[in-house]
């Protein structure tokens, strides 16, 4: 199969790399990059445990191709941590105890930090139905739900500092 010269930005360093037409992006950022934060799980999109962002929006990764994505920009969990500090989703997520086994957690991460950018201020149950998309099997979701209230008081806090 003849491969396509793609180009995009993955937390915000230029890639420009040949793939097959066919090659996911789960698979192409993992497998071509070495981006291994974005989990594999269902690859049908309904677990989330492979969720990025792509230009300002939440993107289950096992189900969108790399070619698609020519000229995107693209958040991965990898892309939150700046300068050696967690972001306040990795932050809120650590300190309320947040995850369990890990698994969904870069897409839950990933989704919580996007959903921080549409919603700084949500109501729990808003949090409940932004992250709806991205299944927990171990934590129950009320460690999570603390975590993101924690993250949006921290970024409300820092945007009036």
């Amino acid at each position: 199969m003849t491969k396509k010269l793609v180009s995009m930005t993955i937390n915000g360093k230029k890639v420009e790399e040949a793939v097959e037409p066919r090659t996911l992006l789960v698979h192409f950022l993992r497998e071509n990059l070495n981006l291994t934060g974005a989990h594999i799980g269902c690859e049908t999109s309904h677990c989330g445990a492979c969720t990025v962002d792509i230009d300002g929006e939440s993107v289950k990764s096992c189900t969108h191709l790399a070619v698609q994505c020519e000229g995107s920009d693209i958040l991965t969990v990898e892309g939150l941590a700046k300068n050696g500090l967690l972001h306040a989703v990795q932050e809120g997520f650590h300190l309320e105890h947040g995850l369990q086994c890990g698994f969904c957690t870069p897409g839950m991460l990933v989704r919580s930090y996007r959903l921080l950018q549409e919603n700084p201020n949500p109501t729990e149950a808003e949090i409940r139905a932004g992250i709806s998309g991205n299944l927990c099997r171990c934590t129950g979701y009320q460690n999570i739900v603390k975590a993101v209230q924690y993250a949006a008081k921290k970024l409300q806090e820092t945007a009036t500092a």
